[in-house]
């Protein structure tokens, strides 16, 4: 590259103020130049030579040093950009799922936000996104699947995980149990091993998000007071116990270290003896008090002879004249007898063939039930509370299961 010839101009200095002087050319144009740039002692008619050059060697420099920085910027923030977050399950319970993911990778970017989205709809932002890296949904519905995905939001864009289906687990599926063991004796820490490999649930060491149950025996260590920090139930180990007898999880309220061990299930047929003796104690003692109350005879007592055999509040029958061949009194006698037994013959036939009515007369006295009526009642109610106090079925009654 070739250096072009070096122009010289000879200008006139008019005048030198503030740090800036006034050249004049030789057509008289002004030209304002730094006055420290002009050699020392000079003076307002004094005439300077300043030669005038292009540096393409400076210019090639800075040409490249310019470049570089662009290649140095593209780089570092073009190239590499925040990756969308990885979502996965790390446990799930009969009410809750405990969600975890890598590390975020923001690049050069800055963290806006992290929201975690349930079902399509916002169930809320995760706090220090770049600190915590699982988080646990309580309040779940057993046996029921949920749709989970983070969006991620920074100063370079927003970017989404994928959608991650969760199904929560059934009474009878223990696989989700998380058990901490705490202060146990070493025969009972040995039998506790065994009985959480028996149900498939599964033994860690150390309180973790995850952690469903915290069993020990005593009250005692840093273990327990951070599972009573983090809400985690301490119960004994005769709750594994239980749910192995019964193949379900069971309540917790019977097995906290404090707790009375009559309050504890014993199976779901429990409630069923306890509560259906009551009922079929009601239903015998309907049935005895219907065999104890006899169906009561009306015996319709000889009239007075003023009455003329009515009884009271009836209108008197007209009298028939006596038919020929009328028999004696003793004879009239012995009939009215034979008459009477075949009424009390014929009246319970009658009775049993007319249940759930009653007569007139048992309406208007109160000493006398109208058992008749209500049997067809009795035994619908018998029914309806035998079915009313059936247990639920496994699966609905967990309101003191805590997960």
């Amino acid at each position: 590259m070739s250096t072009p010839s070096a122009m010289l101009v000879s200008l006139t200095v008019g005048k030198v103020d503030a740090g800036v002087a006034v050249l004049l050319t030789d057509d008289k144009r002004l030209i304002e130049f730094p006055s420290i740039l002009l050699p020392p002692n000079i003076s307002s008619g004094s005439i300077v030579d300043i030669t005038v050059a292009r540096n393409l060697n400076s210019e090639a420099a800075a040409q490249k040093a310019f470049h570089n920085l662009q290649n140095t910027i593209f780089n570092t923030y073009g190239r590499v950009s925040p990756s969308a977050p990885v979502l996965r399950c790390r446990n799930a319970t009969q009410t809750s799922v405990v969600l975890e993911w890598d590390p975020l990778q923001l690049a050069t970017a800055d963290l806006k936000s992290l929201s975690l989205y349930r079902n399509g709809s916002k169930a809320g932002n995760i706090p220090r996104p770049t600190e915590i890296q699982a988080t646990k949904i309580s309040g779940l519905a057993v046996d029921t699947e949920y749709v989970f995905h983070l969006v991620l939001r920074t100063s370079a864009g927003t970017y989404s995980s994928e959608k991650l289906a969760v199904k929560t687990h059934k009474m009878t599926d223990l696989s989700g149990i998380t058990i901490t063991p705490g202060v146990l004796p070493n025969q009972l820490r040995e039998s506790l091993e065994k009985a959480t490999h028996r149900i498939g649930a599964k033994l860690i060491e150390g309180v973790r998000i995850d952690t469903t149950h915290f069993v020990c025996t005593e009250g005692k260590g840093q273990a327990w007071e951070k599972a009573l920090e983090m809400n985690i139930p301490v119960v004994r180990p005769e709750w594994v116990d239980g749910c192995e007898r019964e193949g379900r999880i069971v309540g917790v309220r019977g097995y906290y270290l404090n707790a009375d061990p009559r309050l504890r299930q014993v199976g779901p047929g429990v409630a069923i003896q306890t509560q259906q003796p009551a009922s079929q104690s009601a239903t015998s003692s309907r049935d005895e008090n219907q065999k104890a109350l006899p169906i009561r005879q009306e015996h319709s007592p000889q009239p007075p002879e003023h009455t003329n055999g009515v009884r009271e509040g009836q209108k008197p029958l007209p009298s028939t004249p006596p038919a020929q061949g009328d028999t004696s009194p003793e004879e009239s006698d012995e009939d009215s007898d034979q008459d009477s037994e075949s009424t009390e013959k014929a009246e319970p036939k009658i009775a049993e063939g007319q249940e759930g009515k009653a007569r007139i007369d048992d309406m208007k006295s109160p000493d006398k039930p109208l058992h008749m009526r209500s049997t067809e009642t009795d035994t619908g109610a018998v029914k309806e509370s035998t079915h009313d106090t059936k247990p639920s079925p496994a699966g609905e009654d967990f309101s003191d299961v805590a997960l």
